[in-house]
């Protein structure tokens, strides 16, 4: 046998063991991850970056919630509390409270109304043209009514026909309360037409809410100022009052009234009852010939806004 023979094999034989050990060496690594003398990778749930449990999940939750309106409170707590229940889970025990507000003008608005089927409360202005045929109508059909008051506003705004206006005295502030209530005859309450400069005086609310006190009957804060001590007056009066959560139709496109009516299921579901103020615009109407039936569906309970009063006499 040659040399060259004599050495062919022994090479070969070396050529498969070193090809073996690389071999070995290239698999343990990409089997550990990692080099020799390299320390283990923690675990994801370590390196991974911790999060708050507010941080933005989605591009909606990152766009920051308009600034409340002048008059209306912001959002109770998120956009999506009840995001869910006006998707199609049923609710239990939640009540919802609509007051239309400025009637006395038409008398097919209130047909419309009446026709959702559901309890409203109705709020009538003194000294309209039709004034008396819609609240006889309404108590015709023992629907809740009540004394749309107007008053004195923060601008130049007209509140209309007898409006309450700062400058009155105790003495005629007192004569013009009596006169609105003899216009709506039967009225169970009062709430204020305009009135955030009015409402925002305690000395004046006071007359008015001692009236309002006199006949029984219930003060709605229709919160159109930040400042209005309307619902705090009534309540150290000991008279049953309540203040509005949302109002419907500030803006009057569609799609904003029926944002503002979810809006209101979602107070509602979160506080396990809310009332709303609205119009009988045509967007209105036919955004709660739309949603009232939905959320009737859904286990949402309409009922007239005395429903909701709060009775200082009964919590102390």
């Amino acid at each position: 046998m040659s040399r060259r023979s004599r050495y062919r094999v022994p090479t070969a034989l070396w050529l498969a063991v070193a090809g073996s050990i690389v071999t070995a060496f290239v698999l343990g690594v990409w089997l550990g991850g990692r080099w020799p003398g390299q320390a283990p990778p923690r675990s994801p749930a370590v390196t991974r970056p911790a999060e708050s449990a507010e941080k933005p999940t989605s591009s909606a939750e990152v766009t920051p919630p308009p600034p409340p309106r002048v008059g209306e409170p912001g959002p109770v707590g998120s956009a999506e509390i009840g995001r869910e229940a006006v998707d199609g889970v049923p609710v239990q025990g939640v009540a919802v409270a609509l007051v239309i507000d400025d009637l006395g003008r038409s008398l097919e608005d209130v047909e419309s109304l009446l026709a959702l089927g559901v309890p409203l409360s109705f709020s009538v202005l003194p000294y309209e043209t039709l004034t008396e045929p819609v609240a006889d109508e309404l108590a015709r059909r023992h629907a809740e009514v009540l004394l749309h008051l107007p008053m004195q506003p923060e601008g130049g705004q007209n509140p209309g026909p007898g409006a309450l206006t700062l400058e009155m005295g105790p003495s005629e502030l007192s004569a013009a309360v009596q006169r609105a209530l003899a216009q709506v005859p039967g009225a169970a309450g009062v709430n204020n037409h305009m009135g955030s400069g009015f409402t925002a005086d305690r000395a004046a609310m006071e007359v008015v809410v001692r009236w309002v006190a006199q006949g029984g009957r219930f003060y709605l804060d229709s919160r159109t100022s930040v400042d209005s001590l309307g619902y705090a007056v009534a309540r150290a009066a000991g008279v049953p009052t309540a203040a509005r959560d949302v109002f419907l139709d500030e803006d009057r496109e569609p799609a904003a009234v029926r944002a503002q009516f979810r809006r209101l299921l979602d107070v509602a579901r979160a506080e396990g009852s809310a009332i709303a103020i609205g119009h009988p615009h045509a967007a209105t109407l036919e955004v709660l010939r739309d949603e009232v039936p939905r959320a009737v569906a859904l286990g949402y309970r309409f009922v007239p806004v005395s429903a909701l009063m709060e009775r200082p006499h009964e919590v102390g």
